[in-house]
């Protein structure tokens, strides 16, 4: 499909986010284990696994090369003994000042997506530690009688990450002890304003999209994982501000969102969640789209880390 800026297209979008090559060798990576779990839930760099002030409870051999949490309770109290061994070192890190992601601040606690136990971490940390994200987007549009029109926002010049770009209707990371339509709901109200029930009953989950990227200031390899949620809002429903993080909502068209996004404007993964919501709405077909069963691969990508306990 042409595009209008005529430099990129919907694949070369997708590949600048799932920007880690198939035959990646991870071998040159730590693994990150957990007790009682031979699988890796996370990839580490080595600059990252030798800054990093692990506390006792972590064992890190440099030649098999893994970082395995140890069970310091004994077995009674795996749960809670992981968690604590987490937030120490975490701790420590923004104590020392050692990491930018973390910008000497906490943040809300992140699921180890997988894990056999519910194991959690700061969300800034996610990424030095390669766990997979969990976030949750919401597209908001309207059918008028000029077509179909989306709801976008322009993150706050405040952000800390992306600001002034222009994003998913609402989105979040989703809370250790929240699933991703609780995220929904929640985010809806806090940035857009959007009404509790309406959005309860209105909202409909339409599947993941999942990535491997690589940081550009890091290298750092985090998985992400994006719940993909539709809501058709009627011309009465307008988004507006609310916590701070939003600048201005805009009611834009296909062709705009479009030409935003060749031209670089949005938040980088949100162009996925853009791209998928225009695959399922018939937007971007087989017939106008030369590499759609790629797109459509690249949007579903298999991780190298378990979504799912052992049983």
């Amino acid at each position: 499909m042409a595009n209008q800026a005529g430099s990129k297209s919907f694949l070369s979008l997708v590949e600048a986010v799932d920007n880690v090559p198939y035959d990646f060798d991870f071998s040159s990576l730590y693994q990150l284990l957990l007790p009682d779990d031979p699988r890796p839930h996370g990839f580490m760099l080595p600059s990252i696994v030798e800054k990093m002030p692990w506390s006792a409870e972590f064992e890190v051999d440099h030649k098999s090369r893994t970082v395995q949490l140890l069970d310091s309770s004994g077995g009674e109290h795996t749960l809670e003994a992981c968690n604590s061994s987490f937030h120490t070192t975490i701790d420590a890190a923004i104590d020392q000042d050692l990491f930018a992601s973390v910008h000497g601040k906490h943040s809300e606690m992140y699921r180890i997506l997988g894990a056999n136990q519910f194991t959690c971490l700061e969300r800034f940390t996610a990424s030095l530690f390669g766990i997979a994200a969990r976030g949750a987007h919401l597209t908001a549009f309207v059918r008028t009688t000029g077509g179909l029109k989306i709801w976008i926002p322009r993150r706050s010049p405040t952000l800390f990450t992306y600001p002034d770009m222009l994003d998913t209707t609402v989105a979040g990371g989703v809370k250790a002890d929240n699933t991703p339509f609780e995220c929904i709901v929640a985010e809806a109200d806090e940035e857009a304003s959007l009404p509790a029930d309406f959005v309860n009953k209105n909202t409909v989950a339409t599947g993941v999209v999942t990535y491997l990227t690589r940081g550009k200031a890091t290298s750092a390899i985090r998985p992400d994982v994006i719940y993909v949620f539709d809501i058709e809002l009627p011309e009465s429903i307008v988004p507006v501000p609310k916590d701070g993080e939003v600048a201005e909502f805009m009611l834009l068209s296909v062709d705009e969102v479009k030409g935003a996004m060749f031209r670089g404007e949005f938040k980088p993964n949100c162009n996925l969640v853009m791209i998928d919501f225009f695959m399922r709405h018939g937007i971007i077909t087989p017939e106008n789209e030369a590499d759609y069963v790629e797109i459509a691969m690249r949007l579903r990508r298999k991780l190298p880390v378990p979504t799912v306990p052992s049983l």
